[in-house]
């Protein structure tokens, strides 16, 4: 009897045990897919990022564009956190990470790529697939053609790698820029920006200044609700969150230095074509269709590069996330199950 008591007892002491190493696993697991906001040290600078799911898992990098910062990323993170690790850093001078003024830090997009790639081996990504977007695309790139061993994949969402992306009016200004810092009223005449200089009431810009109003409030929230289904579904939340981080002295002076830095990038379009001709990573391309800034013909020359692209244009803006993020994640998450991904 007392033998049959003690196995009834250790039964039972097993089932309870067992109840609790299942409930730490799925407490574990859970908390793994919470958002985790942390900051490392890069060559003296605070750069904050965003992480959630389990490092064990494949993971996706996430760059973001201008003039927001991994707040962009905010609702697709979680809907991918339980099956993949997603970490959106911070680039300096943006969002929460240091903010240096521009004669103590290089602003250019080689400078801030070199500070995205010590981050990632200072936090020990070892392989990745890659979420370009607007300036993402510039930065990560340079990423890629540098390791291109540790991309297993391309996502891209309204990031440009070719000349017809640019061709178009919105860039007409910067490209003269480019050429010209002290530019007066060059490519500003067309139907873009003559509305600029006529709510400034001023018909002979210069270009900086011009340029100076693509970090107003006005041109942030243009950004965020131009080319949307309805402008009723777009948070001001996101507004709200960029412009005062956009207004912090010295900001606008480096927003400035990076329009201009721009201008190293296409240069370098062939050799990142022929990344993609020679190395030929999976790619899922989500373009919003609407967008000005870059708009769908930068879309379309992926397909000369890569013989097999997953291609969805999409009826949205240029930070199609705010309206489409779950269309998006579903769009990732099949594509990065897919048989292609997987024998690559």
């Amino acid at each position: 009897m007392k033998t049959q008591t003690l196995k009834t007892t250790n039964a039972i002491l097993l089932i309870l045990l067992f109840s609790l190493v299942l409930t730490q696993a799925l407490f574990a697991n859970d908390n793994m897919q919470d958002v985790r906001y942390k900051t490392v040290e890069i060559e003296g600078l605070d750069i904050f990022y965003r992480e959630a799911g389990n490092p064990d898992k494949p993971t996706i990098l996430l760059l973001h564009g201008f003039p927001t910062s991994s707040h962009m990323f905010r609702d697709l993170i979680p809907q991918l956190a339980d099956q993949y690790h997603l970490v959106a850093p911070d680039y300096p001078g943006y969002g929460y990470s240091s903010m240096p003024d521009v004669d103590e830090f290089e602003y250019s997009f080689d400078n801030v790529a070199n500070i995205v790639d010590k981050f990632i081996d200072k936090i020990g990504l070892k392989s990745y697939s890659l979420y370009l977007m607007d300036y993402g695309a510039p930065i990560g790139f340079r990423i890629a053609t540098k390791h291109p061993e540790r991309v297993e994949g391309l996502i891209i969402q309204n990031g440009n790698a070719y000349v017809e992306g640019i061709d178009n009016n919105f860039w007409e200004p910067i490209q003269a820029y480019w050429k010209d810092r002290k530019a007066v009223n060059q490519g500003l005449d067309n139907d873009w920006w003559k509305n600029v200089k006529k709510a400034y009431n001023n018909p002979n810009m210069t270009n900086d200044d011009a340029l100076r109003f693509l970090t107003s409030e006005g041109a942030t929230r243009w950004q965020y609700t131009n080319g949307v289904r309805n402008v009723e579904a777009i948070s001001p939340d996101t507004w709200d969150h960029v412009q005062p981080l956009l207004d912090r002295k010295g900001n606008q002076e480096i927003q400035l230095q990076m329009f201009y830095s721009y201008g190293t990038n296409p240069p370098l379009y062939p050799e990142w074509q022929a990344y993609l001709r020679e190395h030929q990573p999976p790619t899922l391309i989500v373009w919003g269709k609407n967008d000005e800034i870059f708009p769908s013909a930068g879309a379309h020359p992926y397909k000369r590069d890569l013989k097999v692209v997953d291609f969805h244009l999409l009826d949205t803006g240029h930070f199609a996330l705010e309206e489409d993020s779950q269309v998006i994640a579903e769009h990732i998450r099949r594509f990065l199950t897919s048989e292609y991904i997987a024998s690559n």
